[in-house]
């Protein structure tokens, strides 16, 4: 079955970068010159992806902005004869279709909630991508292409992106167990956050999936029987872990450089990767040379 669409999780509150976030979400704070969301847009939309739910939160309508038309700002920039950036600006709402919807305050706080606020928006029996709206991934091939190729081929119940981390931070992540002797890797069990010594591998879970509506129903059920962590907290892992004792589930250990952005050093090294790939020369160069040029001995 084609998937058709991709639900991008933007309904958090960014607290580690307040004051920055008091007046707009995190995932509008710029890597380069492009907020954080329309990297992962742009990546749904290099897999081939048109339908694009994101679930915001009360307050967060610059989303909303960066994803519409903007007529004032087109003819101020027509006017001022910079045509590149009007083209630019011009692309972003015509590159997709997008569905936003709020969070409510019914739903319990966690990764796995903005899932049940899409899933009007989602056809039941068919699978889907989810995004956490704080994880980029910098690859040749898209990384939600990725799993779509792996699920195309392999016709699993979903697919979960993987990467190997140090095990210092594997009770940062949902770390894999993996099913002995299956190729492509099955998923036994996923753990969430882990003491390093009871880590069944250092294979972390980030934000990408290809899901099925299964996922939806579980989610559902543990809201029903109020199964939250001891913070009261709906996490997608616990429904993962459920998903893959019934039905088979690939890890898929991506090619590329997972970044997260969720913390303030994180998203400052997420900067420095991006600008020092950047396409224009004098954004790449110079960072280069500038790096270069520090006294790390202080």
């Amino acid at each position: 079955m084609r998937i058709r669409k991709a639900v991008i999780a933007v309904a958090g509150y960014g607290t580690r970068f307040l004051p920055a976030t008091k007046a707009q979400p995190k995932e509008m704070l710029p890597i380069c010159e492009k907020p954080v969301v329309q990297h992962l847009v742009e990546e749904v939309v290099k897999s081939g992806i048109k339908d694009i739910i994101l679930v915001t939160r009360a307050g967060s309508n610059a989303v909303e902005d960066h994803f519409d038309s903007s007529r004032e700002l087109e003819l101020h920039l027509q006017e001022q004869g910079k045509l590149d950036y009007l083209e630019q600006i011009q692309a972003i709402p015509q590159q997709a279709n997008f569905a936003f919807v709020r969070q409510g305050r019914h739903l319990p706080y966690g990764n796995a909630s903005p899932l049940l606020a899409a899933k009007h928006y989602l056809d039941e029996g068919e699978p889907f991508v989810y995004m956490f709206g704080d994880d980029l991934v910098f690859s040749q091939t898209p990384c939600v292409q990725q799993l779509i190729d792996v699920y195309k081929t392999e016709r699993p119940a979903a697919v979960i992106a993987f990467q190997d981390v140090p095990a210092e931070v594997v009770d940062r992540f949902g770390m894999a167990k993996l099913r002995q002797g299956t190729q492509p890797p099955e998923l036994e069990s996923i753990v969430e956050k882990p003491l390093p010594k009871e880590a069944p591998s250092r294979l972390a879970q980030l934000g990408r999936f290809v899901l099925p509506w299964r996922t939806i129903e579980i989610l559902d059920e543990m809201c029903s029987r109020h199964t939250y962590t001891a913070k009261q907290e709906l996490y997608l892992t616990h429904a993962n872990d459920v998903l893959c004792r019934e039905a088979r589930v690939l890890a898929h250990s991506i090619e590329g450089k997972w970044i997260t952005t969720g913390d303030l050093v994180s998203f400052l090294i997420a900067n420095i990767e991006y600008a020092l790939h950047h396409p224009d020369p004098g954004i790449s160069d110079g960072l280069n040379d500038y790096l270069r040029g520090l006294d790390l001995g202080k």
